[in-house]
């Protein structure tokens, strides 16, 4: 039977990649995308860039209410140990509505360096971001209006120890299939050539 890796080795076309993927449980496909290494991630993202658009729809669906939180799970590629890979973008549709989200990282890391609160907007109006993605979860920009009852409280992400994880940062995100999607983070405006696997629940 087929596997997502040998997919993504074939190169198969990612409407291909997306129809496999919904059609597994939530676990199974949490365990298929959070098994790929740096190398399967990067091609995942450029396979990904003949996807159809990603939007907040599939973000954070609008059959949620606002200010009800949704979790994607991720796994990114950073050279971390293993439980430290694994964390969760937390996110909301802001009570004012509009075309943005607002979220937060939750892991084991989290204790330690803070939230890393964003927001996420399209990347249409600006020809460098559109390339790399139709949204971007931007970490220059906090939530400043209210956020999921019980979150952490937001502080900019110069502040603490997350301002040398955070700080800067811009991650694009490609969409995969109805539920999963692709990121590749920026320093910047330079690719750090790390990426990240998230599946909503």
């Amino acid at each position: 039977m087929a596997t997502l890796a040998q997919f993504i080795a074939e190169e198969k076309p990612i409407a291909e990649i997306g129809a496999y993927l919904d059609g597994l449980s939530f676990a199974d496909a949490k365990a298929e995308t959070h098994a790929l290494d740096r190398g399967q991630q990067r091609k995942l993202y450029q396979l990904a860039a003949r996807a159809q658009t990603l939007t907040f729809e599939d973000l954070t669906p609008s059959s949620v209410p606002a200010l009800t939180e949704i979790i994607h799970h991720g796994r990114n590629t950073l050279p971390l140990p293993g439980p430290f890979r694994n964390f969760e973008k937390r996110m909301c549709r802001p009570a004012s509505g509009g075309e943005k989200a607002f979220g937060y990282n939750e892991g084991a890391s989290r204790p330690l360096i803070g939230p890393g609160y964003f927001v996420a907007i399209p990347t249409r109006g600006n020809p460098a971001w559109v390339e790399l993605g139709p949204i971007v979860v931007d970490y220059y920009q906090v939530p400043q209006e209210a956020v999921v009852e019980g979150w952490p409280k937001v502080v900019d992400n110069s502040v603490g120890l997350q301002m040398f994880v955070f700080k800067g940062t811009r991650d694009f995100l490609r969409k995969v299939s109805a539920r999963v999607t692709i990121g590749a983070a920026y320093k910047g405006e330079k690719a750090l050539d790390h990426y990240f696997v998230l599946v909503r629940e």
